[in-house]
């Protein structure tokens, strides 16, 4: 941030008072911007054994397979972010939404929540930001080509808890792993 979106004032970077951490504060009208987390909800929908997957239209990634999901909006909860985007990826309804999966993403600042879904009648289609959408039983997801290891790993998990039905809320951390050359 460069400039005070109350005053215009050049902002400067430093720890306000009672705080811990460098903020980007005005000094000339004293406003504190905080810079948080972004979270991205989605769903994991199935219409009956099968699990209902969107083909990338969107970098990144692009092409590539995954679950609708995108950043949650304001004014909203993480159900309605989740709910939205299925519709807008994957032109479909979710019903019997039930929290399942949380990754804490703080390498780069986000969160990610999943709700497990039905499809209102099956009924689907592709959106703006999906080339195509289709429905995939265990044995026939594209495992090579899922767009991100957050979605491989929950698809495994899931498929795991439904041969159960226990469907335990998870949560863990993902961490920024430098891969080393020799």
């Amino acid at each position: 941030m460069k400039y005070c979106s109350s005053c215009t004032h050049e902002v400067v970077r430093k720890i306000p008072e009672g705080e811990d951490r460098e903020r980007d504060v005005c000094p000339s009208c004293g406003e504190v911007f905080y810079v948080n987390p972004k979270i991205i909800v989605g769903c994991i929908p199935t219409v009956g054994d099968q699990v209902l997957l969107c083909k990338r239209a969107i970098e990144p990634r692009y092409g590539k397979w995954t679950l609708p999901a995108g950043f949650m909006e304001n004014r909203e909860t993480t159900a309605e972010g989740a709910a939205r985007e299925m519709w807008e990826e994957a032109e479909a309804r979710a019903v019997d939404m039930a929290l399942y999966r949380i990754f804490d993403v703080p390498h780069i600042s986000q969160v990610y929540v999943f709700y497990r879904c039905e499809v209102l009648d099956g009924q689907f289609g592709a959106g703006s930001e999906s080339l195509e959408s289709k429905l995939y039983s265990e044995a026939d997801i594209p495992w090579d080509e899922l767009a991100f290891p957050v979605v491989i790993e929950m698809l495994r998990e899931f498929f795991e808890d439904r041969k159960t039905q226990d469907f335990p809320v998870r949560n863990s951390t993902i961490r920024y792993q430098k891969h080393r050359t020799r």
